[in-house]
C-alpha cells in the first residue's frame, strides 16, 4: 500500500482476514458481506481492489463461520431464559411452602393427632350425621369419630361405674362391657340411647337387653370359672354375643330370624371377633356338634328349659335364661318371667334357682 492509501485504510491484511471469524453479530448481520461481494457491492462501499482481494479468499471461511454458529444463536439465548426460568424461580417458591406449613405445626402445641384435638374438630358436628356407613335403617354405626367416639367411651366408663354400683363384680363382665361398643348394634336414630340401662328395638319385634340384664347373665354364667365354650340361643343384634367373645375361648351363637341372623353377621365385621362362630336354626334344638357347654345363655323367655339344651351342658356347667312362669292367686292366669340359673351336677342332675324377675321377647321354634 501507498502511504496515502495506508492513511485512508490503518487495517492490517491480518486484521481482515480475522474479522469475518468474530462472530458477535446476529445471523442476519453476517450474511451481509456475502451480499455485497459482487463489484456492484464494491462500488458502492467504496471498497478497494486490495481489499476485494482479500474479501473472496475469506469468503469460504465465512460460510464455514456461518455455518458452525448456525446453532449458537439459538442455543445460547435460550440457554439463559431456561436457567433463569428452572433455578431461580423454582428455588424461590421451593423454600417458602416447605419452610413454614412444616416448622409451625411441629412446633405449636396443637397436635392433630391427639384425641383432643380431634374431639376439637368435630365438636360442631352432629353426632349422628356420621354414624351410618351406608345410610339404611339397622346398618352398623362404625363410622365414628371425633367428638362423638370419645363421648361413647366415656359414657360407655359411667355405663360400667353404673353396673358396678348395682352389684355387678366381676371384673371380666365390667372388661368386656366397657370394651364393646353398644351404639354399634342399635340402629343410628337410637344410638343417643346406647348407653342407657334401656331394652331397644332392633326390628322383627324383638330388642336388645339392658346392659344390666347382660351383665347380670353373662355374671351368673361364668362366675368362679374360666368359660371355654359358651353357647348362645337368640343372638339377635349380636351385642350378647360380641361381649361374651370377651370373656370365653369359643362362642357359638344362634338365631332363628334370618334377617336378624345378616344384621349381627354385618354389626359384628368391623370388630373382627376371631373367637364367635354364627348359626342360623332353630335355638331350642341347640347346636349338638359343639357341645357340650360350659355355659349355655338363652335370650328369650318359654315356659321351660327346652331339654336338648340341658343336655348339651357339661357337668359342673351353667345355664341361664328366663323362664316363664304362670301367676297364682289374683294373677292366675297371668304369666312373669324370672330369671332362672341351671346348673349341671350329674349326668342326670340339674339344679334349679330362681331369681330376678326379667322381660324378654318369646322363645319360639322353627326359622323364619
Amino acid at each position: 500500500m501507498t502511504g496515502e492509501r495506508t492513511k485512508r485504510f490503518p487495517l492490517g491484511l491480518a486484521d481482515l482476514v480475522r474479522e469475518p471469524r468474530r462472530r458477535d453479530a446476529r445471523p442476519g448481520d453476517a450474511r451481509t458481506p456475502l451480499a455485497g461481494t459482487g463489484s456492484a457491492g464494491t462500488a458502492k462501499t467504496g471498497v478497494s481492489p486490495a481489499v476485494k482481494g482479500v474479501a473472496k479468499p475469506a469468503a469460504p471461511a465465512l460460510q464455514k463461520a456461518l455455518a458452525k454458529p448456525a446453532v449458537t444463536p439459538s442455543v445460547k439465548p435460550a440457554a439463559k431464559p431456561v436457567l433463569n426460568a428452572t433455578a431461580k424461580p423454582a428455588a424461590k417458591p421451593a423454600a417458602k411452602p416447605v419452610s413454614r406449613p412444616v416448622a409451625k405445626p411441629a412446633s405449636g402445641p396443637f397436635k392433630p393427632s391427639s384425641p383432643l384435638a380431634a374431639s376439637t374438630a368435630n365438636a360442631g358436628r352432629p353426632a349422628l350425621s356420621i354414624m351410618s356407613t351406608n345410610g339404611a335403617v339397622g346398618a352398623p354405626a362404625v363410622a365414628l369419630n371425633g367428638a362423638h367416639a370419645l363421648t361413647s367411651e366415656r359414657v360407655r366408663e359411667r355405663m360400667v361405674e353404673r353396673l358396678r354400683a348395682n352389684g355387678i363384680t366381676d371384673p371380666r363382665v365390667l372388661q368386656a362391657l366397657a370394651a364393646v361398643p353398644r351404639h354399634m348394634f342399635v340402629d343410628p336414630g337410637l344410638a343417643t340411647q346406647a348407653y342407657e340401662d334401656a331394652a331397644l328395638p332392633i326390628g322383627h319385634h324383638q330388642t336388645i337387653s339392658k346392659p344390666s340384664v347382660v351383665a347380670r347373665m353373662l355374671e351368673l354364667a361364668g362366675v368362679g370359672r374360666e368359660l371355654e365354650r359358651v353357647l348362645e340361643i337368640g343372638t339377635g343384634c349380636g351385642y350378647q354375643a360380641a361381649v361374651l367373645s370377651q370373656i370365653a375361648r369359643d362362642v357359638y351363637s344362634i338365631e332363628r330370624i334370618k334377617p336378624l341372623y345378616e344384621r349381627a353377621k354385618t354389626n359384628l365385621r368391623p370388630l373382627r371377633i376371631p373367637n364367635l362362630r354364627l348359626h342360623y336354626g332353630d335355638g331350642r334344638l341347640g347346636l349338638p356338634s359343639a357341645a357340650p357347654f360350659d355355659a349355655i345363655v338363652i335370650a328369650a323367655a318359654g315356659f321351660d328349659v327346652p331339654q336338648a339344651l340341658l343336655e348339651q351342658l357339661a357337668i359342673g356347667g351353667r345355664l341361664v335364661a328366663p323362664v316363664a312362669v304362670q301367676g297364682a292367686g289374683a294373677h292366675a292366669g297371668e304369666a312373669t318371667q324370672v330369671l332362672t340359673l341351671v346348673e349341671r351336677t350329674g349326668p342326670a342332675q340339674w339344679r334349679e334357682s330362681r331369681l330376678d324377675r326379667v322381660f324378654f321377647v318369646p322363645l319360639k321354634s322353627g326359622v323364619i
